[in-house]
């Protein structure tokens, strides 16, 4: 297959597997081999095994990190600080992509980004939508599921130590109710009591937006 012709099939497609290619009577050892060479010359990237994404000049259309991250690991959604960077309640720049998975855990060095995933059992595999990218879609936490599944995950993070230090902002954008209801599913007392320190929290910061 020539360049031009792997470059009119892919279209607009951010990103693409190399399973596209193998349509028909094709020796799939003559495609990697044309894959390896693409990925040689800079015209590729290579994401992870058998996931690829053309390269600047080449491509019509940058791949957003959350469009990447679910296709890196299936059974998956965009969760913990890049989900809560992302709605802006918290004020850090996240330069990890970082997902829940029913898979193993695992992390990715891309030409496009790093990525990591966090496992999670399987009844946890909720609380997620499809979020419009400008063109480009992913499943992601809803912000009360991302910061649940940070604390979660997190050693310590029900404290309230930790929970100031999250330097929670945008606090209207949560729905407490939902926030209470889902974590409710995790059935633990140190959801529990993260949610009471939650609570807390919000109180602390609406007693001194009242004070100003």
């Amino acid at each position: 297959m020539e360049f031009d012709s792997l470059l009119k099939l892919i279209g607009d497609d951010p990103v693409f597997e190399s399973s596209l290619l193998l349509s028909g009577n094709i020796n799939p050892k003559i495609v990697r081999l044309q894959l390896t060479r693409w990925v040689n010359s800079g015209r590729i990237y290579q994401l992870r095994r058998g996931l690829y994404s053309i390269a600047p000049p080449y491509q019509k259309i940058k791949p957003h990190p959350f469009l990447i991250a679910n296709h890196l690991q299936r059974a998956s959604y965009v969760s913990l600080q890049s989900a809560l960077a992302y709605y802006s309640l918290i004020p850090e720049t996240v330069h990890t992509t970082v997902s829940v998975t029913t898979g193993r855990p695992d992390r990715f060095e891309t030409p496009l980004g790093t990525y990591e995933f966090r496992h999670i059992k399987t009844d946890l595999l909720f609380g997620y939508q499809m979020i419009d990218l400008g063109g480009q879609s992913a499943l992601v936490a809803t912000p009360e599921k991302a910061l649940l599944d940070l604390i979660y995950l997190q050693p310590g993070g029900e404290t309230q130590n930790y929970l100031k230090e999250l330097r929670l902002q945008n606090i209207e954008r949560l729905d407490l109710d939902l926030l209470k209801k889902q974590s409710e599913v995790f059935n633990t007392p140190k959801m529990h009591r993260a949610v009471k320190g939650i609570w807390q929290l919000i109180r602390g910061q609406t007693s001194e937006y009242e004070e100003l």
